[in-house]
């Protein structure tokens, strides 16, 4: 029904919600509208079609850990929040998927399908269209209690260092801080940091590690926010035998930002990157679905781009200077890395300032 009119449609699962959708053209919305609604209220999950879909999860796994650059995401996770749910990969594991029955499906949408959690987002159709169709559809669905989320346990005493071995041509990392839950007020300075650091062609990392080292192709910088933890990471692919060249460019960078104030024209040119930028990132109707959304989902407050740039506005050098030296310390450092390497104990020395 959505291939016929021209809708782009799926589904996503992320650490802490998920989410289905279905993007048309403006005519269709009651058609989209009514079918992703009658996917999240009416779903009958047949028994060979969930045994089906076992496969499909464990091929899209083995998918990403073909994919080194994206897997190492999911060991920074584990490493650093270990066995609890933020540690856990969000696709899960083979052995358990392969042992799940249809009672499980049934009994956890019956738990956490429920309107207490349940947000309904639509953007690029006029308001009260939008609501006499939800009145039809969701009226009488009947109400629940919604269990809460396990808190994350977030606390280390020393750096760690987790390494998986894969024949790889190049060698990816992420080098990662304990910060700050989406809720703190050093989230526009956090933004800001990692806009000085890999936000960019121009930023410091990049500049470095490419275009003087010639030792990478990628290089970011960004914090990693979730409603009661936070993470600071930065992320490389790089040539092998350069692995520890490159850990020591980046651990350099970093004590920079603790021991010298950025320039007024630096800071200046990441605050417009970065608004720039989200402004640039909120161009179609799915994009303004998903900035307003997620903030009400997780914050349960809604802020508009302007308020947002002005933050961003307002931090200033001695601000980027003071969280550089709260949060990039020894005790905090995390590095998780794919690559041609069995000994861990390697990249040991390096995590230190």
């Amino acid at each position: 029904e959505l291939d016929a009119i021209g809708s782009q449609y799926n589904a996503f699962t992320s650490q802490e919600y998920t989410g289905y959708y279905a993007k048309s053209a403006k005519k269709h919305f009651k058609k989209i509208f009514n079918i992703v609604s009658d996917i999240y209220l009416n779903s009958t999950f047949p028994e060979a079609e969930m045994e089906k879909e076992k496969g499909v999860i464990i091929e899209e796994i083995n998918m990403y850990e073909d994919m080194p650059n994206r897997h190492v995401q999911d060991l920074i996770m584990r490493l650093l929040y270990g066995n609890q749910p933020a540690g856990w990969n969000i696709a899960g594991e083979k052995k358990n998927i392969l042992k799940m029955r249809r009672d499980d499906f049934v009994n956890y949408k019956k738990n956490h399908y429920l309107p207490e959690s349940t947000i309904i987002i639509v953007a690029g159709q006029k308001e009260r269209d939008v609501l006499r169709e939800v009145k039809k559809v969701f009226g009488n669905i009947p109400r629940g209690r919604k269990m809460g989320k396990i808190k994350v346990k977030d606390s280390q005493t020393g750096p760690r260092t987790l390494v998986k071995f894969k024949k790889t041509d190049q060698t990816h990392f992420v080098l990662a801080v304990r910060t700050y839950d989406l809720f703190s007020r050093q989230n526009s300075t956090l933004a800001v940091l990692g806009g000085i650091l890999g936000g960019g062609m121009s930023s410091r990392l990049f500049q470095k590690l490419r275009e003087e080292m010639g030792g990478g192709y990628y290089v970011r910088a960004y914090n990693d926010a979730y409603t009661d933890h936070g993470f600071f990471q930065i992320s490389a692919g790089v040539d092998n035998k350069r692995v520890q060249e490159v850990l020591r460019a980046v651990m350099t960078e970093c004590k920079k930002l603790k021991d010298e104030l950025v320039t007024d024209d630096e800071l200046a040119k990441v605050k417009e990157h970065i608004i720039g930028n989200m402004k640039l990132s909120l161009e179609s109707t799915d994009d303004i679905a998903n900035f307003y959304g997620g903030q009400e989902l997780l914050k349960k407050e809604i802020k508009n781009i302007e308020e947002k740039a002005q933050e961003i506005r307002k931090v200033s050098r001695q601000d980027i200077r003071i969280l550089a030296r709260k949060i990039f310390k020894n005790q905090k450092l995390n590095l998780a890395l794919i690559g041609p390497f069995q000994n861990a104990a390697i990249f040991s020395p390096l995590l230190k300032f």
